[in-house]
């Protein structure tokens, strides 16, 4: 009699505590489902790209939060003079050395057979182990962090660079490649911008606690790495590519890469003993896109640290220091989602006249911010330098990846991605040595845009005159 009551009376409670951990789990299964049907939308789920999205959207938190550790030790912690000089000590010891290093990215991944997700999934899990190894050098700003800060950068950069080769290999039907370029770096923005006040918020509890954030969602993107398509490991045939080919070598042109096979003159050539081919060989397009990308990222790394110490002993009319930055990094965010955001709409346009467009209206918006400095032009050129430079790296990286025949495609990405680096850290060094002036900031960056006009825009337009050789993809 009591076991049949005691029964009876479980029922209603087991139906209610079933009804309390639905309603606690609802929102965050909800909010999953969510994510995944958006990130696999449009044929993104049947070919991969969902993954590859899903993956890159955990990369962009992670590094947010490194980033956020660095940036509260090496800047925000110390008074101007000295913050330049830590600075100026973080670009010496981590980028000089990355620019040795960068070159051997691509090679040292054209010799893993099959192996683009465990590249990426090694990227991941090494910048785990890191964030560790900074997380009890952080309190300090010791010099033992800058080591570890560059290993940072070097696997963030091979992550990138293996991410850009593989897309081609998950483009769904119908999709251009500067659409799904702009799906996958969206998806990192909108992550980076979820990620960045949590990280915030562990840094109120301890400096090194972003870090251990960071760890935890590297640790994430490691197990996340595998789960891509299998079709992602394949390499064959892949070679290096140069940014210029040896002297008198004649290079494979895109025409030798059909159907994912070498065609028969591409083999006829290596039996001569030809050597592998360069980006000059594929087109002009490739190159003077370089070129232009290379005045965006050069004006980016120039405006991020000119401002950063521009504004701390300047700061915008009426406003704080600490709420002048914010202006300007909010705008710059905000411009660097929209330029994705457009890429993801265009659907026709040619990547060589979207590059030549947003370069000229960047240095329209560079000249009136050095005419009328003011509050207002040194947000809009934030903004408008984070939409340009979005937008112009997108159509980069989709002529690489229609006009750079497969069997070079990741090699290329490396090289491209150290000259970027590389530029960004000569604007870098520019924006710390500057005096703080600002009509004078803003001249410097119309120049750094003058000069990547000129040397790139009328090739760019030519190219797209003549159009490309392969409009698939385009």
């Amino acid at each position: 009699m009591t076991s049949a009551r005691s029964h009876k009376d479980s029922g209603p409670l087991r139906r209610t505590g079933r009804t309390i951990g639905h309603a606690l789990h609802t929102p965050f299964t909800g909010t999953a489902r969510g994510i995944r049907k958006a990130t696999h939308a449009h044929g993104a789920g049947e070919s991969g790209l969902g993954k590859l999205i899903e993956l890159h959207a955990v990369n962009g938190a992670g590094d947010v939060m490194i980033t956020i550790a660095l940036a509260s030790t090496v800047f925000f912690s110390v008074p101007t003079d000295e913050a330049r000089g830590r600075v100026a000590l973080y670009l010496a010891v981590t980028m000089a050395p990355f620019t040795l290093l960068a070159p051997v990215i691509g090679p040292l991944l054209d010799h893993l057979p099959h192996g683009r997700r465990a590249a990426m999934a090694g990227a991941m899990l090494a910048r785990a182990v890191l964030a560790l190894t900074m997380s009890g050098a952080i309190a300090t700003g010791g010099l033992e962090l800058y080591p570890a800060a560059l290993g940072v950068l070097v696997c963030s950069k091979a992550y990138g660079v293996v991410r850009s080769a593989v897309v081609p290999r998950l483009l769904p039907p119908r999709f251009s490649l500067v659409k799904a370029n702009s799906r996958v770096t969206l998806a990192g923005l909108l992550a980076t911008g979820v990620a960045a006040p949590i990280g915030a918020g562990l840094h109120t509890i301890g400096a090194a606690w972003p870090l251990y954030g960071a760890c935890v969602i590297f640790i994430g993107g490691t197990v996340l790495a595998f789960t891509l398509p299998h079709k992602v490991d394949s390499s064959k045939g892949e070679r290096k590519a140069q940014l210029v080919p040896p002297h008198g070598v004649t290079a494979p042109r895109p025409e030798a890469k059909q159907n994912g096979k070498v065609n028969g003159r591409a083999r006829g050539r290596e039996k001569r003993g030809e050597k592998r081919p360069g980006l000059r060989s594929v087109g002009p397009s490739v190159l003077n896109g370089l070129q232009a990308n290379t005045a965006h990222r050069a004006l980016s790394g120039f405006l991020i640290f000119f401002l950063a110490f521009l504004l701390r002993e300047q700061p915008l009319a009426g406003q704080s220091a600490a709420v002048s930055l914010g202006i300007v990094g909010v705008a710059a965010g905000v411009g660097n989602a929209l330029g994705t955001a457009v890429g993801s709409w265009l659907r026709a346009r040619g990547p060589e006249v979207i590059v030549a467009s947003v370069l000229a209206l960047a240095l329209g918006v560079a000249v009136l911010a050095a005419l009328f400095f003011s509050t207002v032009m040194v947000a809009a050129l934030s903004a408008t330098a984070g939409f340009t430079q979005a937008l112009s790296k997108l159509s980069l990286d989709a002529m690489i990846q229609r006009d750079v025949p497969e069997e070079v495609r990741t090699s290329a990405f490396a090289r491209s991605e150290t000259v970027l680096q590389m530029a960004w850290v000569v604007g870098g060094g520019i924006g710390i040595a500057l005096p703080l002036n600002g009509v004078l900031g803003m001249s410097v960056a119309a120049g750094i845009l003058t000069l990547g006009a000129a040397t790139s825009v009328r090739g760019l337009l030519s190219a797209a005159r003549r159009g490309s050789p392969h409009p698939r993809v385009a």
